[in-house]
């Protein structure tokens, strides 16, 4: 099984992403993971994306493209694979097509995790981490036991500038414009699958579970 995973930064994609992986027994793959690798191996690819890397600067299409194009072609993705933060523009996903069908290969389905933008900001700002011992809490998921103490070693809580509701608004702004993007493109091929992203992890992933079991008996 082929597979795409979409979502918005706090829509519980990592999670999904790993449970996916173990039940169908595919790698998970992400942008990350893929250019790490990449330049460990000392890759030709992966030494022209680590010279852009280390000037900071964005890794051109034709060099990521070709890094997914090596990582696909091992042998743990000869069964499927689920791609994580690739493609991320609607040219990256044109080029995905290309390699794939070139390879004999196609997307079984494109899985978009949606939660509604409120929960969003409330789930990426209720962060806090201690000072001292660097433990992590959620003021909603998972709160200290007294307000802003830390349960485990009395240090005060603080939360990251990232975390912050108006930077993580601009987060949320950029991202969404590129799923917008990617979903229409998916919505247009017919392999889009919408998925609640609300509840509990189990639950989430019941839903998951339930829509690809619709993809493999087509």
């Amino acid at each position: 099984m082929n597979l795409i995973l979409l979502g918005l930064p706090g829509a519980g994609k990592g999670t999904q992403a790993e449970r996916i992986a173990q039940t169908y027994h595919i790698p998970h793959i992400s942008t990350g993971d893929m250019f790490r690798q990449a330049v460990r191996d000392g890759t030709p690819l992966g030494k022209e994306a680590k010279s852009y890397m280390d000037r900071g600067e964005l890794v051109p299409d034709h060099v990521t493209i070709g890094i997914v194009e090596e990582r696909l072609q091992k042998d743990d993705a000869g069964g499927g694979f689920l791609l994580d933060g690739f493609p991320r523009t609607e040219p990256q996903a044109e080029a995905l097509d290309v390699l794939l069908k070139r390879a004999g290969r196609t997307i079984d389905a494109v899985l978009y995790v949606y939660v509604p933008h409120d929960t969003l900001v409330k789930r990426l700002t209720g962060r806090r981490i201690c000072l001292r011992c660097g433990a992590t809490y959620h003021i909603l998921f998972n709160p200290p036991k007294q307000e802003n103490i830390c349960d485990r070693c009395g240090g005060e809580l603080y939360q990251r500038d990232d975390d912050r509701p108006e930077t993580v608004e601009r987060r949320l702004e950029v991202n969404q414009k590129e799923t917008d993007t990617l979903v229409r493109y998916y919505r247009e091929r017919g392999i889009l699958k919408e998925i609640d992203g609300l509840g509990t992890i189990d639950e989430v992933f019941s839903r998951i579970k339930q829509t690809l079991g619709d993809v493999t008996d087509d």
